[in-house]
């Protein structure tokens, strides 16, 4: 069976009590207008949506989070559906 990459941002915000929003604003540097990771891109990775993952996206997360990549994105089985066999 193959492998995929899944993101575990949901569980980990989740049970720390942190919205989407929140986490977005987590990403901004004191005085800065726009955060350092979009929305979108945290919303794609809450749902496991996200097809290419950006490092720099991956890196500020883990780091806002204080959590380590290996905590944030696991590999799994691939599960196959009929339209990929």
């Amino acid at each position: 069976m193959t492998k995929r990459v899944k993101s575990n941002l949901k569980k980990i915000i989740d049970s720390k009590g942190i919205t989407l929003r929140q986490l977005e604003a987590m990403t901004l540097f004191p005085g800065d207008e726009k955060p350092r990771v979009k929305f979108e891109t945290i919303r794609r990775l809450y749902h496991d949506t996200t097809m290419q993952y950006q490092r720099d996206s991956i890196g500020i997360l883990c780091e806002v989070l204080k959590v380590e990549l290996s905590e944030l994105l696991v590999l799994i089985d691939k599960e196959e559906t009929p339209a990929e066999n």
